[in-house]
């Protein structure tokens, strides 16, 4: 599939922002499965200083520092990326062999399963979440089998609903609230796959969109969306899981960054030099190039 991407980010200020610096982790890049034709970002205002690069994981950033004051701030996305064709999961080890595959890699590169299996600013191990994973990690289950349960368990069993949580909730808040949106399913199921010795990744990126009509429609169309990458064994790699909508990742899927949580992956990181409260409204359009 290639897709058209756009995203409107709008920050609205009570009162305007003298200075204001910031990191936008808002360009897709190419990566396995995906392919970037072309990204650009459209910033208002312009800013003073503006340069581009890339983080230990791989993800672009945008560092920009604007000096003229401003009530708004608009960023818009505009993108064209082919996903390929969901592949057949190959056959994946039972769940115990990737954990002890994962704990003796020696392999420190950005997506090694090595950097995926520790607590994080916002992902903490919590004994609750981790009992509740294991409930599908049966022994000598095969990895990917278990996880296809679990993904379906929690889309069950955890209501999504907007405004239940913040992104600063913890997986353990939103686990006893068993409501949230993409966000806490994804930091849930990472906490426990790691609290079982499982290497597992935060994904910020987007769902395909679909008319309103449509009763499939996936949860978390029309926004940005955030699913989980699972380290299933060396011969299969990185297999992506969308808790929130209990599927796999697959074609309907684009991805912007990857990270250890959301706060490797944020959109927009940064300093403004003004008073008052402000407001962020982010619109997300994906739809099959014609």
């Amino acid at each position: 599939m290639i897709y058209d991407v756009r995203q409107t980010t709008t920050c609205s200020y009570a009162s305007p922002v003298a200075h204001a610096r910031h990191v936008l982790r808002l360009t897709p890049v190419s990566r396995d499965g995906e392919r970037v034709h072309v990204a650009a970002l459209q910033i208002v205002p312009e800013p003073a200083h503006r340069r581009e690069g890339q983080d230990f994981f791989g993800n672009r950033l945008t560092w920009i520092e604007i000096n003229e004051p401003h009530e708004t701030l608009t960023v818009k996305l505009s993108a064209r990326v082919a996903v390929d064709a969901e592949r057949v999961p190959p056959e994946s080890p039972s769940w115990e062999n990737v954990r002890e595959a994962a704990f003796a890699t020696s392999d420190l590169g950005p997506l090694s399963p090595a950097h995926f299996l520790f607590p994080s600013r916002i992902v903490s191990l919590d004994p609750e979440i981790r009992d509740y994973v294991r409930q599908s990690f049966t022994p000598g289950r095969a990895v990917l089998e278990a996880a296809m349960e679990l993904v379906g368990r929690m889309k069950a069993d955890i209501v999504y609903e907007i405004g239940a949580t913040t992104v600063t909730t913890t997986p353990p808040m939103s686990f006893a609230l068993r409501r949230g949106v993409c966000q806490d399913y994804a930091h849930i199921m990472i906490s426990g796959l790691r609290g079982i010795g499982l290497p597992a990744a935060y994904v910020s990126g987007y769902l395909r969109s679909a008319p309103r009509t449509d009763s499939t429609r996936l949860q978390g169309a029309d926004a940005m969306h955030a699913w989980v990458l699972l380290w299933c064994g060396a011969a299969a790699g990185w297999i992506g899981l969308d808790p929130t909508n209990g599927i796999l990742a697959g074609e309907d899927h684009v991805t912007l960054a990857i990270g250890r949580d959301y706060t490797d992956v944020a959109p927009m990181d940064g300093v403004i030099l003004g008073s008052g409260g402000q407001r962020i409204n982010v619109a997300v359009a994906v739809t099959p190039a014609a």
